[in-house]
């Protein structure tokens, strides 16, 4: 743990070229008393550091100094690519992992080429949940994303969506995919290789027991393949619009990605508004979804949606007449 920290210590110097004693104890989580002994250890190792005295003073190494100890150990390499995403390495327990990777990518680099990293990680930043929703609380997404590290199989008690509701597996967790702040693990189970909703999993064991991964699975490929076959399941039905033309012109504000994009694609007609077709999952939730548009969204077709637009409109009539 200590020779860890000192470690840390000599980059955050080489890296950052001047810090007090609170910064490096703030930095690293520790008491003042504790740097310091850090400090005098590494300069007992023959380490050319030292302190400046005064107010802007703070420890420094000689100018032209840099440590070549800066070898990656096997989870800061495995949480590589969480660089520069705090969100999902915290949620992944890898927050630790992660800043020291970046830390000694950092010391490797020469200053001019510090600097520039250093301009991007302030300047762009990833925000994965969508608008009006938080990241899901996943309870066991630690453990899920220990056992994908290191191929061993878990035991779930899984919540799906059909009955019955609750059903156990034992599960080969291939990969982890992040979507809109949502996690889910991409595992093999009896039926072939599934995906899972990390947050609807209500317990969890994980098994010494290794798997043997298949070498020709693509997550990326996977991922992408799912979800075009999500979209074939999802969307059982079409409905015909007509958007006004006040809608078609709010477009750019609008969060429905296959109304705006129908509208765009569209032609006009002589007042301004525009007839589109649109996939729909079922009557129901397109009743739900249209009706948040009012009169500025009638549906033409099918006449089972336009009923129970009606029938919803009635029902909110007489609840608040």
């Amino acid at each position: 743990m200590r020779s860890s920290r000192l470690l840390s210590i000599l980059l955050l110097l080489q890296t950052r070229r001047q810090l007090t004693a609170r910064e490096l104890a703030d930095e690293l989580e520790v008491s003042l008393r504790t740097i310091y002994r850090d400090v005098e250890a590494l300069a007992t190792a023959g380490v050319p550091v030292y302190a400046d005295q005064g107010r802007a003073g703070g420890y420094r190494l000689v100018d032209g100094y840099r440590t070549r100890l800066t070898g990656l150990t096997e989870q800061e390499a495995a949480a590589l690519f969480l660089v520069g995403m705090p969100g999902a390495a915290a949620a992944l327990g890898l927050t630790a992992e992660t800043s020291a990777a970046e830390l000694k990518l950092l010391a490797a680099l020469a200053p001019d080429q510090r600097d520039r990293a250093g301009r991007l990680k302030n300047r762009f930043h990833l925000d994965l949940p969508a608008w009006y929703q938080d990241a899901e609380v996943s309870p066991h997404l630690s453990a899920v994303a220990d056992a994908v590290l290191h191929d061993r199989r878990i035991k779930v008690r899984y919540r799906r969506w059909e009955e019955p509701r609750e059903v156990e597996r034992v599960l080969e967790p291939h990969g982890l995919v992040l979507k809109n702040g949502s996690w889910y693990v991409v595992a093999a189970a009896a039926s072939g290789l599934r995906t899972y909703r990390v947050s609807n999993i209500l317990e969890l064991a994980v098994t010494e027991e290794e798997f043997e991964r298949d070498t020709s699975f693509d997550l990326a490929a996977f991922w992408q393949q799912h979800l075009k076959g999500f979209d074939r399941i999802r969307y059982t039905a079409q409905a015909v619009v007509r958007v006004s033309a006040g809608l078609a012109a709010r477009m750019y504000d609008v969060s429905f990605p296959e109304l705006v994009n129908a509208v765009a694609a569209g032609e006009p007609e002589p007042d301004g508004s525009v007839v589109v077709a649109l996939p729909i999952e079922s009557v129901g939730n397109a009743a739900a979804s249209f009706s948040r548009f009012g009169p500025a969204l009638e549906v033409l077709e099918p006449a089972e949606l336009r009923t129970a637009l009606a029938e919803l409109g009635r029902s909110l009539l007489a609840l608040y007449e």
